[in-house]
């Protein structure tokens, strides 16, 4: 199994029932403007995007109980916009 490092999302695209995640490394920081290279890509079926929403929810929501990660207001405020 091939272990892909990426910094974040690029693009998220929708066609035919596959979600497609374009993955990117930020490989420098001028004047506030990130300069990014893709990785690689991740495409998945809805019903799988779906698991792996909730899958990352627990991990996030355990991290957040072991005091690994702190949830501020800003979250909270994306967290809801998401789910309402």
């Amino acid at each position: 199994m091939q272990t892909i490092y990426a910094d974040g999302v690029a693009n998220i695209t929708l066609i035919d029932g596959v979600i497609r995640l374009d993955l990117v490394n930020i490989t420098q920081i001028e004047n506030e403007k990130a300069n990014i290279r893709p990785v690689g890509a991740l495409a998945l079926s809805l019903p799988a995007l779906l698991r792996t929403h909730e899958q990352l929810t627990q991990a996030i929501n355990k991290m957040v109980e072991d005091g690994i990660l702190k949830k501020n207001d800003a979250q909270h405020s994306v967290t809801d916009g998401i789910h309402s």
